[in-house]
């Protein structure tokens, strides 16, 4: 079955479909270490970006640059006059005077736009064609217009390549003192290999539910207490035909295990998971059993996350999941945006 090629007009969930950049916040510098709540704790770690946040205030962050790709992508910007996409630091993707364009085969995953770079790029004397990497973004903004992100990844490595992702908070918070809150919505990404190439879309549900009463505030922390899930995942290849059944179906094999579904990903509830910015971060992981009843451990990851609005009724987020388990790779990466609300939208 393939996915809705088709879609939503970009136009339907960017507000007034202006043509400003939306992520143009400056550059951080990537040797300054981000601050929350005007404290750094060993234990809470966030993306570069604003070093300075305040509840009251834009936060920018992107993700850290490594020595095996991540990060490396720059310049991320929207054009909406043409509905472009603009990439920057990123080799073969058509070059810094070619935007990525609307996909063909795949254009939306679910609210989400999916952008893909040109195939060929031509010798600048000689006019010949260069073949280009296979690369890919996926750009989400919310209801409001008041939080938005931003992935891309290649897959054209034999390790993970090079890529990145960027989320921002464009205005304020003001979080609740008490009480907790139910944030619903869907999320998309990318999964990229180690080992081999290969690039895929994916699907799903994000839950995540905030408990603003405990843990209780100390000196320099704002300590809410965080939960969440990523459920319903399906798993698309470029041409937007579901592979969800190959993904489990090959781990399964590998396991000795019986698998009707991408095992549910769950956050680890954690002191120190929200500041008093509204910035969420902590670990997640999945696992599954197998037919001999023991428990495999099938994922771990990070997710980081900005919380947004007067009544802070939506979240912004990435997740990023590895698992060593698909027996095609040494390692599979899944990088997952989401825009998702409290209460119905």
């Amino acid at each position: 079955m393939k996915i809705n090629a088709a879609g939503l007009l970009l136009c339907t969930f960017l507000v007034g479909c202006g043509g400003t950049p939306p992520f143009n916040a400056d550059e951080p510098d990537e040797t300054e270490e981000p601050t929350t709540g005007g404290t750094i704790d060993s234990d809470r770690t966030l993306p570069p970006g604003t070093t300075s946040p305040q509840p009251s205030n834009t936060i920018f962050r992107k993700e850290a640059v490594n020595e095996t790709g991540n990060g490396f992508a720059e310049g991320v910007a929207y054009n909406s006059a043409d509905d472009t996409f603009t990439v920057d630091n990123l080799p073969f993707d058509g070059g810094s005077d070619t935007p990525y364009v609307r996909g063909e085969a795949v254009s939306s995953l679910g609210p989400y736009a999916v952008y893909e770079a040109v195939q060929q790029y031509p010798d600048t004397q000689t006019n010949a064609s260069i073949n280009q990497f296979r690369h890919r973004a996926i750009y989400g903004v919310s209801n409001s217009g008041n939080t938005e992100f931003a992935i891309v990844r290649t897959g054209a490595y034999v390790g993970y390549g090079f890529g990145g992702f960027v989320y921002e908070r464009n205005g304020s918070v003001v979080l609740p003192t008490t009480g907790q809150a139910l944030y619903n919505g869907q999320g998309a990404g990318l999964r990229d290999y180690n080992g081999r190439g290969g690039l895929e879309y994916t699907t799903s549900d994000v839950q995540i539910a905030i408990d603003f009463d405990d843990f209780n505030e100390t000196t320099g922390r704002y300590e809410g207490a965080v939960d969440g899930f990523v459920f319903n995942r399906k798993v698309y290849n470029l041409a937007g035909e579901d592979i969800t059944s190959d993904i489990y179906g090959r781990v399964a094999a590998a396991s000795d295990a019986t698998l009707t579904a991408i095992p549910t990903a769950v956050f680890t509830v954690s002191t120190n998971a929200l500041d008093a910015n509204g910035e969420i971060t902590g670990t997640l992981t999945s696992r599954f059993g197998n037919n001999s009843g023991q428990a495999v451990d099938y994922e771990n990851g990070q997710y980081y996350g900005i919380i947004s609005g007067d009544d802070a009724e939506e979240i912004v987020g990435i997740i990023v999941l590895e698992t060593g388990e698909d027996p095609t790779a040494d390692g599979v990466r899944e990088t997952l945006g989401f825009t998702i609300y409290r209460g119905s939208q």
